[in-house]
């Protein structure tokens, strides 16, 4: 089946650039390409941003320290403000 796409320039020439590295013409690489993109897990009713959820889960007991270290500065009475 023959289609028309829009490919943006940049991403064009880099694909024939690798199709022609690998002795192919684009048409087998797209469709490779194309191939390989079909095989990867249906990712339908995932919202993107979900994937790195959690991906600071790492920062959280140095949140926690630094929130304590706020909140000990916010209960502190300065001399000025006892009046």
């Amino acid at each position: 089946m023959k289609a028309t796409l829009e490919i943006p320039d940049p991403i064009f020439r880099e694909a024939k650039a690798r199709a022609a590295k690998q002795g192919i013409p684009l048409r087998q690489f797209v469709t490779e390409a194309v191939e390989l993109k079909l095989r990867e897990p249906s990712t339908a009713g995932e919202k993107p941003w979900m994937k790195s959820f959690g991906g600071l889960r790492h920062l959280h007991k140095e949140n926690v320290r630094i929130q304590k270290i706020i909140d000990a500065e916010f209960e502190t009475i300065d001399p000025e403000d006892w009046l």
